[in-house]
């Protein structure tokens, strides 16, 4: 025969679990940031999880730094990053057609350093690249990479719409402003980039350091980079300044892996 006393303490204990685990779901606070690639790769994929468990939770709109401006105009997300200087962002923001009628409303700060990298096909198998060499070879002057010390294979370019501050800081860094192949493929995002480039012989296309693996070629090249920079409307929120105060302390090291 069943003890009332054991079947109340049961119930309470379940209760008092139940009540923990709710509470512990209403406690977790949900910050919404708009980002592009360089600080998706760079910053935010490395610092999620440990964010979480101090009760953060970050949701990343990876939809490029553009549409992040907009969005944190529009409200939906906290802040917006991108990798590249504020007076850069704002005015690729205005040569799109996006009007700001007062950029004083924005605070900035950088937050980390994108380094620009360049990844190719595996069967491409050039292990350096000069700033002369990459000019030739995404301006559409050399057609083949056997005209840059690789293999005898066309030269596959992949441009990403989705990732305008890196095709902007490497055009003005490593191009010195020219233009792009007209015969680039259109890509998308960084990952989307990736995809393209581990699947299409003789491809080549920009990348972030944190996409570097087994599966793709990545020549050494010159350091070509760009500040990582967040933007808040009026003073950060509560939120997105734990983001901050946890990117300049316990972040550090694991964005700098």
């Amino acid at each position: 025969m069943s003890k009332p006393w054991i079947i109340n303490s049961f119930k309470a204990v379940v209760a008092l679990m139940l009540f923990g685990g709710v509470m512990g779901t209403a406690l977790a606070e949900e910050v919404k940031i708009g980002a592009g690639a360089a600080a998706t790769e760079n910053i935010f994929s490395k610092i999620k999880g440990p964010m979480e468990a101090t009760g953060v939770t970050l949701n990343i709109i990876s939809g490029g730094p553009e549409q992040a401006v907009k969005d944190l105009d529009a409200g939906t997300v906290e802040a917006a990053v991108g990798g590249m200087t504020f007076p850069d962002w704002m005015a690729m923001m205005e040569k799109g057609g996006y009007a700001i009628p007062d950029k004083s409303v924005y605070k900035n700060r950088v937050i980390g350093k994108d380094v620009v990298k360049v990844l190719t096909n595996k069967d491409v198998t050039v292990t350096a690249l000069s700033k002369e060499q990459l000019a030739a070879v995404f301006t559409g002057k050399a057609k083949n990479w056997s005209e840059v010390g690789g293999p005898s294979l066309p030269i596959v370019v992949i441009v990403g719409s989705k990732i305008p501050g890196t095709n902007s800081v490497f055009q003005k860094q490593a191009l010195d402003g020219a233009a792009y192949t007209k015969d680039a493929v259109e890509g998308t995002t960084a990952d989307d980039l990736k995809t393209r480039v581990v699947a299409t012989s003789g491809a080549v296309s920009l990348g972030a350091q944190g996409q570097i693996d087994a599966t793709v070629n990545a020549p050494a090249i010159p350091e070509f980079g760009r500040p990582i920079t967040l933007i808040t409307k009026g003073a950060p929120s509560a939120g997105v300044q734990k983001v901050l105060d946890f990117i300049a302390g316990p972040g550090q090291a694991l964005i700098a892996k």
